[in-house]
């Protein structure tokens, strides 16, 4: 089982589209996904699971589809935030520095990761005006502010100063919709996980798709850039 699983929840404006709906629509469609993936891999006893909302490009969309976003993530942690508390989900919002986000929602945000900071079940990281660029260009600032010689910088230390350095690194991201690109999507976490690419559109997606991808990735062979052992000084 992958302790820490991560999901690029992609295609909710294509799901309207094909209804000839507007992008709204698909992006409404998306709740339900996204509490019945986070009921699905509680259950299935993942310990990490991480959902990519808002990158910092998405900024760049239209600013009707960005105000109804940031309206609609309001209303979802607001409504949600009991069943969460109630299943033992630690919340925490990764990102969350842009000036535009409204100051309501990062209230919301706050009150929801301090509502759920005692929780001991699975840890919900919700990637929110998230940049995996940015994380690293910022625990590379911290560490020049705090007088690290260079010769000392490490890779568990510069991982120190990431964003919530207790979050292991990713085993699984699951990319619905069947692209296949990070999108800088926790550039450093995501170094050796697999990858799984479902066509299904996200607001399709439901827990069996999941549960699917959890199969996919017990399959896989993760040699981490070394060799399978049975292999191991064997030069054929």
């Amino acid at each position: 089982m992958p302790r820490h699983v991560a999901c690029v929840m992609d295609g909710n404006g294509r799901w309207a589209q094909r209804r000839s709906l507007p992008r709204t629509a698909g992006h409404q469609a998306a709740e339900t996904t996204v509490i019945d993936i986070i009921e699905a891999a509680r259950a299935a006893g993942v310990e990490w699971l991480s959902l990519y909302a808002f990158s910092t490009e998405n900024w760049n969309r239209p600013g009707a589809e960005v105000d109804f976003l940031m309206g609609l993530v309001r209303r979802v942690v607001r409504k949600h935030a009991p069943l969460l508390l109630a299943r033992g989900i630690r919340c925490r919002f990764l990102g969350v520095a842009d000036s535009r986000i409204p100051r309501e929602l990062a209230r919301d945000f706050e009150d929801l990761a301090t509502l759920t900071a005692d929780n001991r079940g699975m840890t919900l990281t919700v990637a929110f005006d998230h940049g995996g660029r940015r994380d690293i260009v910022e625990a590379a600032r911290s560490l020049i502010r705090s007088g690290t010689p260079a010769d000392e910088v490490t890779e568990r230390l510069f991982a120190d100063h990431l964003p919530f350095p207790d979050t292991p690194d990713v085993d699984l991201v699951i990319r619905t919709s069947g692209e296949q690109r990070i999108s800088n999507f926790m550039l450093w976490q995501v170094a050796y996980a697999e990858w799984v690419f479902p066509e299904v559109l996200w607001p399709d997606f439901r827990a069996p798709d999941f549960l699917a991808c959890l199969r996919t990735y017990r399959r896989r062979d993760r040699r981490f850039g070394g060799v399978p052992p049975r292999t191991t000084g064997d030069p054929s």
